[in-house]
């Protein structure tokens, strides 16, 4: 995992991944900019945008997320995946700061706010979403883990029968319903720590939710919960923007770019390689009835 990215950057080879360096390109310019503990790369105001708030990327994202964003409030957020992917858009749009702004994850996917220059909170791009929000190129590929407390013997074949617990708002909420079809009510959670603690309570027999997010839970000191296999969805992760952005193909082009020099991969192998403490990759893929 840690060798090789924990979860694979769309469209970025095993060979960008080596010949990427996090050193900074641009001079002087990174040692005056504040990007709490990320690295950045590339070469400082190659792209130009038109921010929300001046000298800064205004990213909105829901807290808390480890190895995504690594802090519980936006003031206290310095490092993590998306947070330095955001940081490494700013440094290469001439922005000296991320401003980090929380919110609920419902509200971010609604495409009805304006306050922000992107969204970056594990979205899945899905079409329904893309009828009401504004998406980039996907950046990492998603998946959706099934978790469960330590020691039960719950799998594919019997999860429909038990109680589950999804995110609000989430692809994995429209799975459960839509695919799993449960004979016992769904409860749906505001925020992932509540629904974990759920699980381990024995208030809810099993989770479901995208497992890039859900792999950090097992790796926990004092951890009773344990991930046995994931659903293939083939969809992957895209930034939000707000409907009729001006900064949409800028922002495009800086997300592409940090995809095809490996800087996301490179991301991807520090932060959640170090979260997740093991390689998404082993976890075993699982089928509903239909054959998914």
């Amino acid at each position: 995992m840690r060798a090789a990215a924990a979860i694979v950057s769309l469209a970025v080879s095993g060979a960008l991944i080596v010949a990427t360096s996090a050193c900074d390109q641009g001079g002087s310019e990174a040692s005056k900019a504040r990007y709490g503990d990320c690295q950045v790369s590339g070469h400082h105001g190659e792209f130009h945008l038109s921010p929300e708030t001046a000298g800064a990327l205004t990213v909105k994202t829901t807290l808390p997320a480890p190895g995504w964003w690594n802090g519980n409030t936006p003031e206290s957020v310095k490092s993590g995946y998306e947070y330095c992917m955001a940081a490494n858009i700013a440094y290469r749009s001439g922005l000296d700061r991320v401003k980090v702004k929380n919110a609920p994850f419902p509200e971010i996917v609604s495409g009805r706010t304006k306050d922000f220059d992107l969204a970056l909170a594990q979205i899945t791009i899905t079409p329904e979403r893309s009828k009401v929000a504004e998406f980039s190129p996907p950046y990492l590929s998603s998946t959706l883990g099934l978790l469960i407390r330590d020691g039960e013997k719950i799998n594919q074949d019997n999860v429909r029968d038990v109680r589950i617990g999804v995110a609000e708002g989430t692809t994995g909420e429209e799975f459960v319903k839509d695919r799993i079809k449960p004979t016992k009510p769904v409860t749906a959670y505001a925020n992932d720590p509540e629904m974990i603690t759920a699980l381990e309570e024995g208030r809810i027999d099993a989770v479901i939710h995208d497992t890039t997010i859900l792999l950090a839970y097992p790796q926990k000191p004092g951890s009773r919960v344990t991930l046995v296999g994931q659903y293939r969805t083939d969809q992957g992760y895209g930034a939000l923007y707000p409907t009729g952005s001006p900064n949409r193909d800028e922002l495009d082009r800086v997300i592409k770019q940090l995809i095809d020099d490996g800087t996301l991969a490179k991301l991807s192998a520090v932060y959640l390689g170090a979260a997740f403490g093991q390689d998404p990759a082993k976890i075993p893929y699982i089928t509903v009835d239909d054959g998914s």
